[in-house]
C-alpha cells in the first residue's frame, strides 16, 4: 500500500474500511487457493495483503479508540 492509499484510509469511516477487509480477505483466499494448485507466480502478493489487512484494522481499531474517548469526555 502506497503513502496516498494509507492517507486516504485514515479518511474513511469505519464500516467503509471494515468492507475493504474483507474483500482483501476474499481476495487472499482466491490468491492462497490458487498458489496452492500451482497458478499464482507472485508469491509477494499475499505477504501484500496480509500487511495491507493489518494496516487498515489498526486504522479501524485507532478510530474506535478515539470515538471512545471523545464518548468519555
Amino acid at each position: 500500500m502506497k503513502k496516498n492509499d494509507f492517507k486516504n484510509i485514515r479518511v474513511k469511516k469505519i464500516e467503509e474500511l471494515k468492507e475493504m477487509v474483507s474483500e482483501k480477505k476474499l481476495e487472499l483466499i482466491k490468491l492462497l487457493s490458487n498458489k496452492a494448485s500451482k497458478g499464482e507466480k507472485n508469491l509477494k502478493k499475499g505477504r501484500n495483503l496480509k500487511k495491507e489487512i493489518a494496516q487498515i484494522l489498526t486504522v479501524v481499531k485507532e478510530i474506535e479508540i478515539l470515538e471512545k474517548e471523545k464518548g468519555v469526555k
